[in-house]
């Protein structure tokens, strides 16, 4: 009876199969690793020989799954110029400006992405400097959280907004990023609704697999933002097998909460915010940092593109 649940918990993240309440509970997969090893010594220490079998091969199975993020992955060979991209979620436009611009303008970011995106937000990112910059944008501020930007160093083109069908209409912004020495990138600010509740659930669903699929044999790509899932959930596998990798996931870094306790509630930490970049771009680089005001964490990927040819 206690390793039934270890079992089980595998038993979906493997199948896929996070329906209603799982899908939330599914966000802390790196959590039951550890948990895991207590039916395995309990199992031990009573000397039950098949139950200590069925723990053992559930926690190595759960450690395969989730170790990977924590290990860096082989880089594709790249000499074009290096991008670095934030994505940074303001919690209906509540987030300090202040630390936004100061990062941006510290590591000398690239293209910023921005969720829950409020006029008021805008207004207050341009009066700390970063009109100055990040001088190119896509914007769509709207009250609430629907909003979405992007902003970027260099000039873009072929830029939009997409409107997703969630309850919550999230939209997000996109565009392609004329990066000097590099093939054009697009980049899009993502923003699929959230599970937190059982009738958010389909609309989740819905929001993920409307996102933009990699294109392998076409222009690079890169999807940042609060994607409302794990890579536990598969959904969000089912999009990075179009031809994505975590950036996150790609350098060791994919471990590192982005969201959970930052604005005081009691939730463990769990990875919800990524870089999805086609895998023709090298990740040299990602890092987390706080941001006041948020509860959530930005996410600095630094890459390496092509080269134009």
């Amino acid at each position: 009876m206690a390793v039934v649940p270890a079992v089980a918990w595998l038993a979906v993240r493997l199948l896929g199969l996070e329906r209603g309440p799982l899908v939330q509970l599914l966000a802390f997969t790196p959590y039951v690793v550890v948990g895991s090893l207590g039916p395995l010594v309990l199992a031990l220490a009573l000397r039950h020989r098949w139950p200590a079998s069925v723990a053992a091969m559930t926690t190595v199975a759960l450690i395969a799954v989730v170790a990977p993020r924590a290990l860096p992955s082989p880089q594709p060979s790249t000499d074009g110029p290096t991008l670095r991209v934030l994505t940074a979620n303001l919690l209906v436009g509540s987030a300090d400006p202040g630390t936004l611009v100061d990062l941006v303008r510290t590591a000398e970011v690239d293209v910023l992405v921005t969720q829950e995106f409020t006029p008021a937000a805008a207004a207050a990112l341009d009066r700390h400097g970063l009109d100055k910059l990040l001088p190119y944008r896509q914007l769509n501020p709207m009250e609430g959280s629907p909003g979405s930007g992007l902003y970027a160093r260099h000039p873009i083109g072929d830029g939009g907004i997409r409107q997703l069908r969630s309850a919550w209409g999230f939209t997000q912004a996109y565009a392609t990023v004329a990066v000097p020495g590099a093939p054009g990138v697009r980049v899009e600010s993502a923003h699929p609704s959230a599970p937190y509740a059982l009738n958010q659930t389909g609309f989740w669903r819905t929001d993920l697999a409307a996102q933009p699929a990699a294109t392998p044999d076409g222009a690079l790509s890169i999807l940042a933002g609060d994607f409302n899932a794990t890579l536990d959930h598969a959904p969000l596998r089912a999009l990075l097998d179009t031809g994505y990798a975590d950036a996150a996931a790609s350098v060791g870094a994919g471990l590192a909460g982005t969201w959970g306790p930052y604005d005081g509630d009691p939730i463990p930490p769990v990875v919800i915010d990524h870089v999805l970049v086609d895998r023709r771009i090298a990740v040299r680089d990602v890092t987390v940092h706080p941001l006041p005001g948020s509860d959530h964490r930005m996410v600095l990927a630094e890459l390496r593109l092509p080269a134009q040819r």
